[in-house]
């Protein structure tokens, strides 16, 4: 009986394991990306508007390094 059952998830998941295997890449990326947006949805408690929760997003995955003065004049 187990390895019929690990058969039909062989067999359900045959795709992703071929694609797996000829390219070696997975979609960790894509979930770390998902969860920043899930904790900047958490922290803010909504946007006033969808356009804001965009550029949000953007700001926080798109790896932006803003070089600020050390001091200010």
């Amino acid at each position: 009986f187990p390895f019929i059952e690990a058969a039909k998830t062989i067999q359900a998941h045959w795709f992703g394991i071929i694609t797996y295997t000829e390219t070696n890449l997975t979609n960790g990326v894509l979930e770390g990306i998902n969860s920043k947006i899930q904790l900047a949805k958490k922290r803010a408690r909504g946007y006033r508007n969808i356009s804001n929760f965009i550029n949000m997003i953007y700001f926080i995955s798109g790896k932006l390094k803003f070089d600020y003065p050390l001091y200010s004049t």
